[in-house]
């Protein structure tokens, strides 16, 4: 237990040595012990007299909300990932399995595709969030068996049905926009450009509160992740805790889209690296992964908003970084080794 409390530490030190460090980075630079003079200064109340005010601004009010965000998802698909391929006992499961992403994806299209602004700024997100639920509940109820119970196979199946019906409402709503269409298919492609404060404080109140819950279940998902026969075994009602931690997980990811757009295989990445490092104990497996999660979605939008020439959606590259590692997953357990 020792080690991995070391490694705990350690990833968390890498993490805010890499917020800072993001925050020093992009067109204005600025050195890193004024970002921690900045950082300080807000904090505490006390106003250092060399401070620039622009990079105050730059640090405070534009850059910070940004990573603060780009961490929370992270850490947030990170942590779902880790439930959804424990209690699916699938290993290419993510937070998108379940089709909840194609949901919000889908709801958002149709905020923008109307200018639904009854709720300012946040009207997006929150037909976002909306449509992610009206999701699950549908592929809860269309995998759900004739005597109660749910399949993970029909969970995994009933969301690949329902995404693909959802992508072909996407791509109507992209038609039917016409010379408005850059505007969906910028938010489809993900995006931490317009992260406020108010942002970040609701993503970290929804990742508490599905974080307390995973880890306060990690016993079941440790037995869920041997098989429904050997939880049973053991005490625990697979179906209602399958049930509570998918809704949590799903919450969780519902929100996270609402805010950032459609960031995939971070859930996938991060759950299978720290596994072999850690282990397949939920107890452990959870805090890191949510802690690594957040490393790495923190560099890919600091690599998209400050080291390449022009910024590119970071759903873009994730995906492209991702997408050869699913594959590797994906033959890894055709051949099973």
């Amino acid at each position: 237990m020792k080690k991995f409390y070391f490694q705990l530490i350690f990833a968390f030190i890498f993490l805010i040595l890499t917020v800072v460090t993001s925050l020093g980075l992009g067109f204005v630079k600025i050195p890193f012990f004024e970002i921690i003079k900045i950082i300080l200064s807000k904090l505490t109340g006390i106003r250092y007299d060399n401070i620039s005010n622009i990079h105050l601004s730059v640090v405070w009010d534009v850059r910070l909300p940004r990573i603060i965000c780009a961490a929370l998802v992270g850490a947030s698909l990170s942590v779902c990932g880790v439930v959804f391929q424990g209690i699916l006992l699938n290993p290419l499961a993510d937070p998108y399995t379940l089709g909840i992403s194609a949901g919000a994806a889908f709801g958002a299209s149709v905020a923008l595709l109307f200018g639904f602004n009854f709720l300012g700024i946040y009207s997006v997100p929150f037909f976002a969030f909306v449509f992610g639920l009206i999701t699950l509940f549908v592929v809860i109820y269309l995998s759900s068996t004739s005597s109660g119970g749910i399949s993970s196979n029909n969970l995994i199946l009933s969301g690949v049905i329902v995404s693909a019906i959802l992508s072909a409402g996407i791509s109507f709503c992209k038609y039917l926009a016409q010379e408005r269409v850059s505007v969906i298919v910028f938010w489809l492609l993900g995006s931490f450009a317009s992260s406020t404060w108010t942002s970040a404080l609701l993503i970290m109140i929804s990742l508490l509160i599905s974080f307390g819950i995973f880890i306060f279940y990690f016993r079941e998902l440790n037995l869920l992740s041997l098989g429904g026969k050997t939880a049973l075994s053991m005490g625990v009602d697979p179906n209602r805790v399958r049930i509570l931690l998918l809704v949590f997980g799903s919450l969780l990811t519902g929100v996270c889209v609402s805010f950032s757009g459609i960031i995939g295989f971070v859930g996938l990445l991060v759950p299978h690296m720290m596994r072999s490092v850690v282990g397949p104990n939920h107890l452990k497996l959870l805090p890191i992964s949510l802690i690594c999660g957040a490393i790495m979605l923190t560099m890919a939008d600091t690599l998209t908003r400050a080291v390449l020439p022009t910024e590119v959606p970071i759903g873009v590259l994730t995906a492209l970084i991702g997408g050869p590692f699913f594959c590797y997953i994906f033959r890894k357990k055709q051949v099973g080794f």
